[in-house]
């Protein structure tokens, strides 16, 4: 009974999209516009499947890249103009610190750093930022704040 239920219900669903589609009056429209949405539908499925594949492609090149790149590559020591500049670049980048206030230059890979700072703190912070530098091999911390004598270099 139960298969017979469902064979006839197919069957008026069959003749019910016939007369739809084949309809005299506006069957091509139908079926022309059927047709256009089923493959707006493909197309679409397709571009999502393949946005969904770069992004994850890209995702793991990006671990990939991280996991190859955890720590820096060495690299030969850098002269001295350039790793006082490579320190320059580093120590200079908080805001609140005197760039004309300080100087630096280096000598055989140890960095000499010059001048005042307004604060004590700064002084040990700007050498910490100066030993984190690739390539420096000492740093000389001769900053001083203004109501102290600056310190000589010792040779």
């Amino acid at each position: 009974m139960k298969r017979l239920i469902s064979i006839s219900l197919i069957t008026a669903l069959a003749a019910w999209l016939a007369s739809f589609f084949f309809d005299p009056q506006s069957g091509r429209r139908r079926r022309s516009t059927t047709v256009d949405r089923a493959g707006a539908l493909a197309r679409r499925g397709r571009r999502d499947a393949e946005r969904a594949g770069r992004a994850v492609a890209s995702e793991a090149y990006g671990l990939k890249q991280k996991a190859t790149h955890l720590r820096e590559q060495e690299k030969p020591q850098p002269d001295d103009v350039t790793l006082a500049h490579k320190v320059e670049t580093e120590i200079f980048r908080d805001p609140d610190v005197p760039k004309g206030q300080i100087n630096v230059n280096a000598e055989d890979g140890v960095v000499y750093l010059r001048g005042e700072v307004e604060r004590t703190e700064m002084i040990d912070d700007l050498g910490q930022a100066a030993r984190n530098v690739q390539g420096v091999l000492g740093v000389e911390n001769l900053l001083h704040v203004p109501s102290s004598p600056a310190p000589q270099k010792l040779d």
